[in-house]
């Protein structure tokens, strides 16, 4: 969890796929379809259940490609705790943001003074962070946001398209 915010925490996701060491075990696992209790996921959903009680708003916008990825499948299964701790996941069609400016990486806006851009690696690996309080930056970040949040669907309203139903290419 993102810590060091004062008002709101704002996180846009634009990669299909992701890989941390801590998640992967459990998407394997989902991809096998054993059951998962979701514990691993227990301090996550306690810091967002302390921010919000705190009068924090946190914000995750996730730009995805239909039909989704296998991690965004199993990403959008084992979400709802996390929802419902508080917070807000919206889902947006990678097709409705073709015209939107959008930075090219990955990253987390800090009550409008503080950008952390995420880095990866093709394998999906978080390799570095690099912040900025360039007004620029936050000025792109902030637009981007708002305007791809616009078109988002709330996490328990959106709906992936089952894979079976899509033609073959």
């Amino acid at each position: 969890m993102v810590r060091n915010f004062e008002r709101k925490a704002e996180h846009l996701e634009t990669r299909d796929a992701y890989g941390t060491a801590v998640e992967l075990p459990h998407m394997a696992r989902w991809l096998a379809g054993e059951p998962d209790d979701l514990a691993w996921l227990d301090n996550w959903c306690s810091a967002v259940r302390a921010n919000v009680s705190a009068g924090k708003s946190i914000r995750r916008a996730k730009i995805v490609s239909e039909p989704l990825s296998d991690y965004q499948r199993w990403s959008h299964d084992i979400e709802y705790p996390i929802v419902d701790a508080g917070e807000e996941i919206g889902w947006i069609p990678r097709r409705l943001v073709s015209s939107i400016g959008i930075p090219g990486n990955d990253y987390y806006l800090l009550d409008d003074r503080l950008v952390i851009f995420l880095h990866y690696a093709g394998s999906g690996l978080n390799v570095d962070f690099v912040t900025s309080s360039d007004p620029v930056d936050i000025q792109l970040c902030r637009n981007a946001f708002e305007a791809v949040w616009k078109l988002s669907i709330p996490h328990h309203d959106y709906n992936p398209l089952p894979t079976e139903t899509l033609p073959n290419s």
